[in-house]
């Protein structure tokens, strides 16, 4: 082989020269380091050529290593080794490194799939951080954030002041009633189709901006909304109030998978906005390492999911009006 001038030769190929020094066959030897035998050859050429030597004996019936490769063959296992010692201790730094401690994220239905899909995320993503699932009636939501009962809270907005949001997926609002109303024979409503009928009234400690919007008061026609004086405090109480034909009550999509119950339907209102699920956290907190690394989590969750604009944007409280990242 013609000899040039010697250049660094990369611990891949000298692993592969190792290889071969113990197998004598390419074949084997690249079947050993799941490579097709033609791209093995071809790197061993490829060393020699960077060394300027040839290192290995070819014949149709052996192969084994020149007097050069036998003398080269301790320092690549030095090399090799090396590499293997500098990649060890990397992992290490970056374990040292790592985000660690607690975290509760609250939820008042913990069971929602893209809760326990965050959840197995942030846990893969960050060992060292232990999330914890905690769950949260609707009414306590801002509550156990201000308190700091909960780290996070995985909610429907619209939020109150203090509390800072990140949208996780959009929802559908819909109206659950009695199965008994005319209007149950229906698939879909709209809220001209629902004037009149009383809502569920909810818990006067809930931000009177949440219960507004979970009413759709007033109307588009400006109309006000009747309500039923039993300041619900659970998703249970609510439908529970609808099945006896007490009145109805506006929720997300999810609530008709997660809340079946007899006695009552979940129709869509076609002209009422969406909602969203969001991600919140105390405005106060919002740069400590675990909320910033539950954010990252839900943004990479929302960049796999099949919808689109997910975990795109978050926002202080009370202006909701002008997303920032």
């Amino acid at each position: 082989m013609t000899r040039g001038r010697a250049s660094d030769p990369s611990p891949r190929q000298l692993r592969l020269l190792i290889v071969l020094s113990e197998e004598l066959h390419f074949g084997r030897a690249a079947q050993r380091l799941f490579i097709s035998q033609p791209v093995f050859s071809r790197q061993i050429r490829a060393l020699e050529e960077t060394l300027g030597l040839t290192l290995v004996k070819r014949s149709t019936r052996r192969v084994e290593l020149t007097a050069a490769g036998e003398v080269l063959l301790p320092h690549a296992r030095a090399v090799v080794d090396a590499a293997d010692e500098l990649r060890q201790a990397a992992e290490s730094a970056g374990r040292v490194g790592a985000l660690s401690g607690r975290l509760i994220l609250g939820a008042y239905v913990t069971a929602l799939p893209v809760i326990r899909t965050i959840v197995e995320h942030a846990r893969e993503r960050h060992p060292g951080l232990e999330v914890e699932l905690s769950d949260i009636g609707f009414v306590d939501q801002a509550q156990a954030l201000l308190e700091g009962r909960a780290d996070a809270v995985l909610c429907f907005g619209p939020v109150p002041p203090g509390i800072q949001a990140m949208e996780v997926a959009p929802e559908p609002r819909l109206v659950c009633l009695p199965d008994t109303h005319p209007l149950a024979a229906r698939d879909r409503v709209t809220l001209a189709d629902l004037a009149g009928l009383p809502v569920i009234g909810l818990a006067d400690r809930l931000p009177q901006a949440w219960r507004d919007y979970w009413a759709a008061d007033p109307r588009p026609d400006g109309s006000t909304v009747r309500y039923t004086d039993h300041g619900a405090t659970t998703m249970e109480g609510i439908v529970s109030a609808v099945g006896l034909g007490q009145g109805i009550a506006f929720v997300a999509g999810a609530a008709g998978e997660l809340f079946p119950r007899p006695g009552i339907r979940y129709l869509e209102v076609v002209d009422l906005p969406p909602s969203s699920a969001l991600l919140t956290w105390a405005a106060s907190r919002r740069d400590e390492p675990g909320l910033a690394a539950i954010r990252g989590v839900v943004r990479e969750v929302c960049a796999t999911a099949a919808v689109a604009r997910l975990g795109s944007r978050w926002w202080d409280t009370p202006d909701q009006s002008a997303p920032r990242r």
